[in-house]
């Protein structure tokens, strides 16, 4: 098969013809997602490290090559790997796929899965959003971002939305937000408005503290990563003095300590996806022998890149 490999940690990542991947279950793959990890991996940045050479990919969709452990032949699925889903045929736990549902095109699957559910996971079962509360959404332009201010809004809160450009703030408010700022007016801004409950912050870096500084007596901020490369140091007197708590979401760490909460809170947001509620933003589609281009865009995207695969080509 065709897939994007890796050799040495920092790239460059090349496509080229290597083995079919064996596994549980093996699964066609048509649409592959990229993610701000999958670039951290490659840089050799993230917290787990992949060893090359290695195909890079974290997130895909296809169609199950062959039955077994609960799947049939040609049924569409989504799932997720650590590495692995930039290439034709990629191998998977049978546990970590899900059926897409019929009244769901390939392609917008593609763009749902791990920012939706990392978005959903952040405000659900971390920072008991309610609604009627306001949250604030940091890097709200991006796969995650953006993903955070759909799901807010639908969940019934006032929305904030902060990104770096107009277009960005654009779509954000396209995606539901009830207000947009620029990091410029941050702090100010969102204390204008009457501070936050809940902030969702993909971002980190310097304006973190803003966000902080901007809350409400009570709320809750979330951690979800650090887009802008920058891990922020925190001044835990005003999470004293503000009665905030500060948390951070990993998919690893619920794995391994409440995977019961975490399936009861997909079910949830694959209810609303099935149910058509949930519309996710594709930014830009690539060939797999533009895989590296897909990669580079990052931060710029708006919404989610995907890459796409057929087999045999």
């Amino acid at each position: 098969m065709r897939a994007a490999r890796c050799h040495a940690l920092g790239g460059p990542v090349t496509v080229e013809e290597i083995p079919d991947p064996r596994g549980e279950v093996t699964v066609d793959v048509h649409f592959a997602a990229v993610n701000f990890a999958d670039v951290l991996v490659i840089r050799g940045a993230y917290q787990v490290r992949a060893e090359p050479p290695f195909t890079p990919g974290s997130e895909f969709v296809g169609t199950v090559a062959e039955s077994g452990h609960g799947f049939r032949a040609g049924e569409r699925v989504m799932g997720s790997v650590f590495v692995g889903a930039f290439a034709e045929r990629v191998a998977a736990p049978a546990g970590s796929l899900h059926r897409i549902p019929d009244t769901i095109p390939t392609d917008v699957a593609a763009a749902f899965g791990v920012s939706h559910a990392t978005a959903f996971n952040a405000l659900r079962l971390v920072a008991g959003m309610r609604p009627g509360e306001r949250v604030a959404v940091l890097g709200a332009a991006g796969g995650v971002g953006l993903a955070a201010v759909e799901l807010a809004a639908l969940l019934g809160a006032e929305v904030i939305a902060v990104a770096s450009t107009e277009e960005k703030r654009a779509a954000a408010a396209k995606q539901g937000a009830h207000h947009v700022l620029p990091y410029d007016e941050l702090k100010g801004g969102i204390r204008d408005l009457g501070g936050a409950d809940v902030v969702i912050d993909p971002v980190g870096g310097p304006h973190s503290e803003q966000a902080l500084r901007a809350m409400r007596w009570g709320g809750r901020f979330v951690s979800v990563g650090f887009a802008s490369g920058e891990i922020p140091r925190l001044p835990l007197n005003l999470a004293m003095l503000k009665g905030v708590t500060i948390h951070g979401f990993d998919f690893g760490g619920w794995a391994r300590h409440d995977r019961e909460k975490l399936a009861t809170a997909r079910a949830e947001l694959h209810q609303l996806f099935a149910d058509g509620a949930i519309h996710p933003r594709i930014h830009a589609v690539y060939a797999l022998d533009d895989v590296a281009t897909a990669l580079d865009l990052g931060r710029g995207a708006l919404g989610k890149v995907l890459v796409e695969v057929t087999r045999g080509v």
